[in-house]
């Protein structure tokens, strides 16, 4: 098969747990664009916390915020935020339960708690400045995405409340809350419908549990070998560790790079 199209997840994927590009995938990613192959950021990130990744890579086109919002080559050609009576319905949930919520627009986004030691962990392990405080910001702003901020065993409280919204856990104390059905799955086959190609002249490397769709939609899914256990078996190859050159050895694997 002959790949033309290439999505990367970022973290665990494109950068490590210091949240650096390993000189290896950097290399790896300028040697398949030599190649005429076009790399694609696919991130459940919202583009304010990749751009500087982005940029690095020199990568102008992404399916970010899980699929709700997506880039070819600096031109939105998709968006789906969440309907507004269902963040009402979340907002009311959370507010029910004292658990802190981050709304995610695609431009900025602010929290409802700028106090909550959940939020500050989580959203301080991605590397990236902490949300100001704007309780009001979902009523203003579309919102593509919210981070829950809970403890895992407080998942029942939420699961089928408001039926047009699905979790996925990121972290010990977050979740992120998106449309039903959506998934970069979706921002995927939104960009392939775009450039008339076929899933099958796609591969894709993830290493979450927000990447199964993603590996299931493509020609070639490869998993990180640091990838969540739940999520190899969705992967037609398991590559290397990050920081075992596996963005390198999953695109020799592909046949896309020497």
């Amino acid at each position: 098969m002959s790949y033309k199209i290439a999505f990367f997840d970022i973290d665990g994927t494109l950068v490590n747990e210091d949240k650096q590009i390993p000189q290896d995938a950097l290399e790896a990613i300028f040697e398949l664009k030599e190649k005429g192959v076009e790399p694609v950021i696919a991130t459940g990130r919202a583009p304010y916390f990749f751009h500087h990744l982005a940029e690095q890579l020199h990568i102008n086109s992404y399916v970010s915020l899980n699929g709700g919002y997506v880039v070819y080559q600096g031109e939105v050609i998709y968006k789906r935020p969440i309907e507004r009576s269902d963040v009402e319905c979340f907002v009311k949930r959370a507010a029910e339960h004292a658990h802190s919520l981050v709304f995610e627009g695609h431009h900025t986004f602010s929290t409802n708690n700028d106090q909550d030691p959940f939020m500050i962990d989580a959203v301080s392990s991605l590397k990236v400045e902490l949300p100001l405080l704007h309780e009001a910001f979902w009523q203003e702003e579309d919102i593509y995405q919210i981070f829950l901020h809970c403890k895992e065993e407080d998942e029942p409280l939420y699961e089928g409340h408001v039926p047009g919204l699905r979790m996925i856990r990121w972290h010990h104390t977050a979740l992120d809350v998106l449309p039903k059905g959506s998934s970069k799955a979706e921002g995927i086959h939104a960009m392939l419908d775009i450039l008339k190609l076929t899933p099958e002249e796609a591969i894709a490397f993830g290493d979450g549990l927000n990447d199964m769709e993603m590996l299931n939609a493509v020609g070639l899914g490869i998993a990180m070998g640091n990838s969540h256990e739940d999520l190899k078996p969705y992967a037609d190859y398991i590559t290397t560790h990050v920081n075992e050159g596996g963005i390198a050895n999953g695109l020799r694997y592909a046949g896309l790079i020497e």
